[in-house]
């Protein structure tokens, strides 16, 4: 699934051909993704700018003076710049034509994403309106997740990929972030002390940017919107990497299951 550095390479590729640019038209081949698409899309949104492309978490925002577009790519999703003349393909299920021949393409193959037009404030929306900080942003410090985790009895694991919590700190990441930190992601979060937050902040910030630095991870379905691979993965101490070494003590590395979620941790190296 894309996560927080695969949203944001997608926003940062698509922003320099659509920011600023009318729309022309939009085609919908499906009228339903993981909800049904609003019909309006298609007339309310030809002939508006987009006068800005932003990002919530692992969502995208494209905003009009109408209304705003959330996109999110689910589990395969994907947007692309593409010429008008370039055919669309069997998963290609949605198009935003520019009017300088751009089209902004959204493909799906399985269809676990989301395209919502909203013309209320976005930032009421149900889906936005209860997300904690941005994990790169002032708001998300030491005090603010040492004192949120003080009434949780879950892994901390869990804890900070609780989107309520703090947005965009998935399981690759929470993986990694966990392993730099020295953190078994097995602990009580309301157990561990305030240093080691402090710890795990500057950690999940320098894993996440990095991820975002080399556009991304690529693992199975990911790739930017120019179509290029993200390079993360060659990054990776934890992740995939259950029964080899770790790159620290050398010691096996194991795999639990967290969340239904893949967990793979040195259990010498994390406590």
């Amino acid at each position: 699934m894309p996560e927080l550095p695969e949203v944001e390479t997608t926003r940062r590729g698509i922003v320099p051909h659509i920011e600023n640019k009318k729309v022309s038209k939009v085609i919908l081949r499906r009228k339903t993704l993981r909800w049904p698409i609003t019909p309006a899309l298609s007339k309310d949104l030809p002939g508006e700018t987009i006068k800005s492309v932003s990002r919530r978490g692992k969502y995208l925002l494209l905003t009009t003076k109408k209304g705003c577009l959330l996109i999110h790519l689910g589990m395969s999703g994907s947007l692309r710049i593409v010429d008008t003349n370039r055919a669309a393909a069997k998963h290609d299920h949605v198009d935003i034509v520019f009017a300088n021949n751009k089209v902004l393409r959204y493909t799906d193959p399985r269809r676990f994403g989301c395209i919502l037009w909203n013309t209320e404030p976005i930032e009421s929306h149900p889906l936005l309106a209860s997300l904690g900080p941005e994990p790169l942003s002032d708001e998300f410090h030491t005090n603010y997740l040492f004192q949120k985790s003080r009434t949780r009895n879950v892994a901390v694991k869990t804890f900070i990929m609780d989107s309520k919590v703090v947005v965009g700190v998935g399981n690759i990441y929470a993986n990694e972030s966990l392993f730099l930190a020295g953190i078994s992601p097995k602990r009580n979060a309301g157990k561990i002390s305030k240093p080691r937050y402090e710890k795990l902040v500057e950690c999940i910030q320098q894993v996440l940017q990095r991820a975002i630095d080399v556009g991304g991870t690529t693992l199975k379905d990911f790739t930017g919107s120019d179509g290029e691979p993200g390079y993360f993965a060659q990054s990776l101490h934890v992740y995939g990497r259950k029964g080899e070494p770790c790159h620290v003590c050398k010691d096996t590395l194991k795999e639990i299951r967290q969340g239904q979620r893949s967990t793979v941790y040195c259990s010498q190296c994390q406590k």
